[in-house]
């Protein structure tokens, strides 16, 4: 039988198979790194728990940027691809983020926790302020003067637009930022959730329970970190408790009503605050009833947020002895990692007393 006879192939097959292996592997990898894809949290500090759940498992990422405020954020088409690629999402849920109903929604949405739905966070949350409905009828009140202003001759209009009408909100061109806005201004419950230490658990335990329905092979692992987040996080609180000790019953003012759950689990003496929805001024007459207090020295200091540092909160301030301090309710310049949510924990504390308690 004649032997075989195999060609020999020219310079350019040979390049054109190693440019094929190249891609084939790099393409491998590509799919490697989509099974690997991150878990998404709609803010930081959810960002914070993730990251403690999910360390050494996967990575953790956060949609909002730093500076950016989950009550008027609009996504972005970088957003919306990282929020399809995810290996989970994360987020409070449409009374808080309402920027994220539509996305998440969709049939091709990763699978997702919305933390206010969960039974063990429901049981625990907190209606919004009493004051609620007068400072909402100021709200409107101010949105009524304002829309005045820009047009004194559509009499009609104005009226519908003090009264609430959604229809005077799409006139004005707010699209999904009028619902981001009825979403939290409206809203019953307190849903700035990553405040409270209990309901920071009871997060990290539906993470851990996602985690392990995704990636079962990583059970040691998740357990692990779930074990050693709420020892840290006991410990924590147990600091968090010595530190504000001495500046309870200390009256102040908050730039807008999210520390609620944060004040309540460590006894803090809250006066009040400037607005419910930080994308919306104080009416006047909220202006002078906070003005009165610290003019009878019932405050010793009022915080602004990084977020938002508007103006009034200076004006009021002026001519009296009350300290102006900050509070950063996103943690904006912690990075993430799984001893996160325990510093942000203590910044926001650290926030608290170097105002109350006149630190430099």
């Amino acid at each position: 039988m004649p032997a075989s006879f195999t060609p020999k192939k020219s310079p350019n097959e040979q390049k054109l198979k190693a440019l094929f292996v190249a891609g084939a592997l790099f393409f491998a990898g590509i799919t490697a790194e989509s099974a690997q894809a991150a878990v998404v949290t709609s803010v930081r500090p959810l960002g914070f728990i993730a990251a403690a759940i999910a360390d050494g498992v996967t990575p953790t990422e956060v949609l909002l940027p730093d500076g950016a405020s989950p009550h008027d954020y609009a996504l972005r088409p970088s957003d919306v691809q990282r929020l399809q690629s995810a290996e989970l999402v994360i987020w409070v849920g449409p009374e808080m983020e309402a920027f994220l109903t539509k996305p998440l929604a969709s049939h091709s949405a990763a699978p997702q926790i919305s933390l206010a739905s969960l039974p063990a966070i429901q049981s625990v949350l907190i209606k919004e302020s009493e004051h609620h409905e007068d400072e909402h009828a100021e709200a409107e009140e101010h949105e009524h003067h304002d829309a005045a202003d820009h047009d004194d001759a559509d009499h009609q209009h104005e009226h519908e637009h003090a009264h609430g009408s959604a229809d005077a909100h799409h006139d004005h061109g707010a699209n999904d930022d009028a619902d981001a806005h009825e979403g939290h201004h409206h809203g019953e419950y307190n849903m700035h959730i990553w405040l409270s230490p209990e309901m920071a658990k009871q997060t990290a335990i539906a993470i851990h329970a996602k985690l392990l329905e995704l990636m079962p092979q990583k059970k040691d692992k998740l357990d692990a970190n779930l074990f050693n987040f709420t020892d840290q996080l006991a410990q924590t609180e147990e600091k968090v408790v010595n530190m504000l000790a001495p500046v309870k019953g200390k009256g102040y003012f908050v730039f807008h009503d999210a520390y609620g759950y944060f004040e309540k689990r460590f006894g803090l003496s809250p006066l009040g605050y400037f607005t419910i929805n930080p994308a919306i001024q104080p009416g006047a007459q909220r202006l002078h009833q906070i003005r009165t207090q610290l003019v009878e020295q019932k405050a010793v200091c009022v915080f602004a947020e990084p977020q938002f540092r508007p103006a009034v909160i200076n004006a009021v301030a002026k001519g009296t002895d009350v300290r102006t301090g900050v509070l950063d309710p996103l943690g904006s310049n912690i990075a993430l990692s799984k001893d996160s949510y325990a510093e942000f924990l203590l910044q926001l504390s650290d926030q608290y007393s170097r105002c109350l308690e006149k630190r430099s």
